[in-house]
């Protein structure tokens, strides 16, 4: 069975959380949803997002597919879970689908997984990608390896065709 997990703080972009929630299960991924501490959100326009699990249990061994949505402070908040960095690095080293969105790329600079990888993000976290190594482009979704990231909530559909797309291709069997 794939599993997917979704990792969201307070005022996550509901569009950038909702979006992937439902369009994963359409394609056969069991959904997680993990908060710090485990406990519910309040997304940035007011969805109430109902967590799952603790960040701070997430087991790389558990999971397929990695969504690190945006929304400024959900991603600000995210980045100072150390025990949420190992779980990204350990996801990274196992060559696991790691997909960001808007501000979600922080989270991945305090990872430290971006250095070389082309990238995208919101123009606001463009600097903070390429100060970290990261070939910065000016598209709607790139892919590098493992890691794909998009924009902006615009981008939602392009962005999770080619999440899909590159887990497909990295679980060919």
């Amino acid at each position: 069975m794939k599993k997917a997990v979704i990792v969201v703080g307070p005022a996550v972009e509901d569009t950038e959380f909702a979006y992937p929630f439902y369009r994963l299960p359409e394609n056969g991924f069991t959904v997680d949803v993990a908060s710090n501490g485990g406990v519910d959100v309040i997304a940035k326009h007011g969805l109430p997002i109902k967590a799952t699990v603790d960040i701070k249990k997430l087991n790389s061994s558990q999971y397929d597919l990695l969504i690190v949505p945006g929304g400024l402070e959900s991603p600000d908040r995210l980045r100072q879970i150390p025990e949420l960095l190992k779980f990204i690095q350990d996801m990274h080293k196992e060559g696991k689908v790691i997909s960001s969105v808007c501000h979600g790329p922080w989270v991945l600079i305090s990872a430290g997984i971006v250095k070389g990888k082309k990238m995208t993000c919101y123009v606001g976290c463009k600097d903070d990608l390429i100060n970290a190594g990261a070939d910065y482009q000016n598209v709607s979704v790139i892919s590098d390896g493992n890691i794909v990231t998009a924009p902006h909530f615009r981008d939602n559909t392009e962005w999770m065709k080619e999440t899909l797309k590159v887990y497909d291709e990295i679980n060919k069997k």
